[in-house]
């Protein structure tokens, strides 16, 4: 075979459908993704697997769990300033970046966790679009505290977190049972988080300013409300865009059984 012809066999081998789920047709607002990018998604599930345990190793380490260096005390920064029955809560985007491996893993194991996925996609959308919000609404502040490869990254990094979660569309159906148990996970840190923090202070994330900082936003509001604004639109847009995922899916299976 010509070497020409030999790439594009391959290439065609690494954005065709073949030997992974179909793709429903969903609407573009569901599924924005171009089809043969998700299908190399798919096909590298495994390499995805292991980019997203280094993002969550890298995430408890960003929160103070420092195993390495070893200078360091194995816990501190966030993790060292919250109550430890509050920890679940702490590390968001690190259980997000978790949650989307096991989702992905127990796919290539053949063993589709429906629950895993919802919560993937839930926090995935949610943490990939909250904190590139705050990265922006706190620039100044986050600018003046944040090495400037570190922000960008994390600005980078989080944006990829939305566009592995509009792959999972084809790996699960978004069960209503699965969805009420993101939403229930998900609501209850934004309620520990910027409402009742049950013990000690609110348990999101460590912005750049005090929570009680007023900001020229909305004429007076302050830092904790600007995050939460952020949090909680975004826990109802994920609500809707899994619920909407998993009704398209069934009136599309309809659709079909009527032709």
């Amino acid at each position: 075979m010509e070497p020409s012809r030999a790439s594009s066999s391959v290439l065609h081998d690494l954005v065709s459908g073949d030997g992974l789920p179909t793709a429903d047709d969903l609407p573009r607002w569901l599924a924005p993704l171009p089809t043969w990018l998700e299908n190399v998604g798919l096909r590298f599930a495994w390499l995805v697997v292991a980019i997203n345990l280094l993002g969550t190793a890298f995430g408890f380490w960003y929160y103070g769990f420092h195993p390495l260096p070893l200078s360091d005390p194995l816990i501190t920064w966030q993790f060292a300033a919250e109550p430890v029955a509050m920890w679940p809560f702490v590390p968001d985007s690190p259980m997000a970046t978790l949650f989307i491996a096991l989702a992905f893993a127990s796919w290539k194991l053949g063993r589709t966790n429906e629950y895993l996925a919802a919560l993937a996609f839930f926090g995935c959308w949610k943490l990939g679009l909250w904190t590139p919000y705050v990265l922006t609404v706190f620039s100044e502040a986050f600018l003046q505290t944040t090495w400037l490869p570190l922000y960008v990254f994390l600005f980078v990094s989080h944006l990829a977190m939305v566009v592995q979660a509009f792959v999972l569309h084809r790996i699960s159906e978004f069960p209503v049972r699965a969805v009420a148990v993101a939403l229930a996970w998900y609501g209850l840190n934004d309620v520990v988080d910027y409402f009742v923090p049950i013990v000690g202070d609110p348990h999101h994330t460590s912005l750049p300013l005090a929570d009680a900082t007023v900001v020229g936003i909305g004429g007076g509001t302050t830092v904790l409300q600007l995050a939460a604004a952020g949090a909680v639109v975004l826990t109802f847009v994920a609500t809707f865009f899994a619920l909407a995922t998993r009704v398209k899916k069934l009136e599309l299976r309809v659709d079909g059984s009527r032709d």
